[in-house]
């Protein structure tokens, strides 16, 4: 039986380790997990950067709150979200309402480092540098910050670390 009771919704900018976290809390608390990303990619037979591409990034951030809402049946589960999640007050008001909104961060040369060889990052598409993530991570930085129940610093520190701050934050013992 899982250690929680209800969704922890990692939320934060591409890099900053929610899949990686979300794996190693998936073990610790024997809960489900779910890559939000990889899964709007599955149900829709294409990639991310196919969806932005064909559909345009409105489209893809209505596939976005429609997995949401599907979210709220399947408690307890660790979500990793995709980093515009918080771009809309309505998928802020789902996952408040399922459980607890983890925001991790990371310096913008943190997650230039991070993402760098991934092509898979539509939204950095010639644009793969610190100073153009540091002026998205900025636009986006209130949002996060608003929907965020707790905030977690990535920066030099292991996924065990950062899972275990996680779990103390929400008090699992």
């Amino acid at each position: 039986m899982a250690a929680i009771d209800f969704n922890l919704m990692l939320i934060g900018f591409m890099g900053t380790g929610k899949s990686t976290v979300a794996s190693k809390l998936k073990q610790m608390l024997q809960a489900e997990q779910i890559e939000m990303d990889a899964l709007i990619a599955e149900e829709a037979g294409m990639s991310i950067p196919d969806i932005f591409e064909k559909f345009g990034e409105s489209h893809f951030r209505d596939l976005e709150t429609e997995m949401l809402r599907k979210f709220k049946e399947k408690r307890p589960v660790i979500v990793s979200c995709g980093g515009g999640v918080v771009l809309r007050d309505e998928n802020i008001e789902i996952m408040k309402g399922q459980g607890k909104i983890v925001l991790l961060t990371a310096t913008p040369q943190t997650v230039y480092e991070r993402v760098k060889d991934n092509g898979d990052r539509p939204v950095l598409n010639g644009n793969m540098n610190v100073e153009y993530i540091s002026e998205l991570m900025e636009k986006r930085k209130l949002r996060y910050e608003m929907a965020a129940d707790i905030v977690i610093a990535t920066d030099g520190k292991t996924v065990d670390e950062i899972c275990n701050e996680i779990l103390e934050s929400v008090k699992v013992k």
